[in-house]
């Protein structure tokens, strides 16, 4: 990843294009009201990476009483493999622990390999395994992170 990428909160005027994102990356994508709920929620964040003048990516997260639960992360296919879902992780991580990180939670769909590999390369741990938790029948990987003893 550059340095020419910026990170920011997702405003009410991004709403259409992170749906537009969602639809191209997932088959059973949330939905415009979901996101909405997220953004009037004072414990979700929902990140956005910009590359190139347009959004790549996004990644929505939780932080409750030091528990970072990752929610849903999208990088733009024309975009992948260049780093964004890294620096979006990165970014989430390093604003988490200054506000108290103890440790990070996710899901992954058994398949993303790709997926599994980044969140890997983080640090994170399988710790269990969700049987048939996405719509489609997948069972999805639960993995975690534990912060306590990271340098801020």
């Amino acid at each position: 990843m550059t340095e020419d990428h910026v990170i920011r909160p997702m405003q009410p005027s991004d709403l259409a294009r992170v749906v537009e994102i969602e639809n191209l990356c997932y088959p059973n994508p949330w939905s415009a009201e979901l996101f909405k709920r997220e953004l009037d929620n004072p414990l979700a964040a929902v990140d956005l990476l910009w590359l190139e003048g347009e959004i790549a990516g996004y990644l929505c997260s939780w932080l409750v009483s030091g528990e970072l639960n990752i929610l849903n992360v999208a990088v733009v296919p024309a975009f992948r493999r260049r780093g964004a879902a890294a620096a979006l992780l990165r970014h989430v991580i390093g604003k988490s622990r200054r506000q108290g990180l103890e440790r990070s939670f996710l899901e992954v769909r058994v398949g993303n390999a790709g997926a599994i590999e980044l969140y890997t390369s983080f640090g994170f741990k399988p710790v269990s395994i969700r049987k048939r938790y996405y719509p489609d029948g997948e069972d999805a990987v639960m993995m975690e992170l534990d912060h306590v003893g990271d340098e801020a």
